[in-house]
């Protein structure tokens, strides 16, 4: 059995670790909340960009654009969203087994654009290419980190470097559950779109053509660019909820194990000091008897 001294130091450590996780999880309860907002205010708007956009496509025939076609490259670029921080259970691990663990990303033909340290050094110390760090854009998502990551993706994309475009992020669906999702920026599979939107139009719908002011190249190549950039900060923004949310979760957990602890600790000290007091008693007893 281990000393008292032991015992006690033991005990004053757990204690001092259950205070750091109790107060972590205090600030990312208040973090979670502001995150939480934002997360559901500017989802509606990104969802209806995302059906605005299909509808185009499916009421649009067959156009020709390239960010409709595939490109010549076969490398393809991930968007991974993590965190900066750690102490969130899967959360950021979760994102890197989604891009690691996937056979369409080799590491000889995959580059990643990180939003957050953990997942960068993770996928750097697996072999892939960092082609972008943008860490410091997930701190408090802004719409112009996502217009940066956007415009730099794109261009890789237009210029042929890169021939298709994911992003891997956590959806924020409430404080206990997040769901790590990869989804396909580029290039948009009008086939894919076009099936979707007939399962839910109605038959008027299905013959009613899209009419462009100006020619459909014109729009797709002014409307693509907001489109992808409103994909990536709804990404941010989901994310960002998650982490907080996971965090929370996390140093909930790791304080309610501290609690556990402590109470199995005193336990043990109580048993310990009182097999001291019950040995010293012994001992007195025996002296009193042998000098009688």
């Amino acid at each position: 059995m281990a000393s008292m001294r032991d015992i006690k130091r033991r005990k004053e450590s757990v204690q001092s670790t259950g205070q750091i996780t109790k107060a972590m999880k205090l600030v990312s309860s208040v973090k979670l909340q502001k995150a939480k907002i934002g997360a559901e205010v500017s989802k509606p708007y990104f969802e209806t960009m995302y059906e605005t956009v299909a509808g185009m496509i499916a009421k649009s025939g067959q156009l020709s654009h390239p960010f409709l076609q595939k490109s010549q490259s076969d490398k393809k670029a991930v968007i991974t969203i993590t965190s900066n921080r750690g102490l969130a259970g899967g959360y950021n691990s979760n994102i890197v087994k989604l891009v690691s663990k996937d056979e369409r990303f080799k590491k000889e033909n995959t580059v990643i654009y990180a939003v957050g340290t953990k997942g960068r050094d993770s996928l750097a110390r697996q072999g892939y290419e960092i082609a972008g760090d943008y860490s410091e854009a997930i701190n408090e998502p802004l719409y112009s980190d996502a217009m940066d990551i956007g415009k730099e993706v794109l261009s890789k994309f237009t210029s042929g470097d890169i021939g298709e475009i994911y992003l891997a992020y956590t959806i924020f669906k409430n404080t206990v559950v997040q769901i790590p999702t990869l989804i396909k920026l580029l290039p948009i599979d009008a086939s894919d779109i076009v099936s979707e939107q007939e399962d839910a139009q109605d038959p008027l719908d299905k013959i009613t053509l899209m009419n462009y002011e100006p020619e459909p190249e014109e729009a797709l190549e002014a409307i693509i660019p907001k489109y992808i950039n409103s994909l990536i900060y709804g990404g941010l923004t989901e994310s960002y909820a998650s982490e907080n949310g996971a965090r929370m979760q996390a140093m909930d957990s790791a304080t309610s194990n501290a609690e556990d602890m402590i109470s199995d600790l005193s336990l043990k000290y109580n048993r310990a000091r009182q097999a001291s007091i019950t040995q010293e008693l012994t001992e007195i007893i025996a002296g009193a008897s042998a000098i009688s």
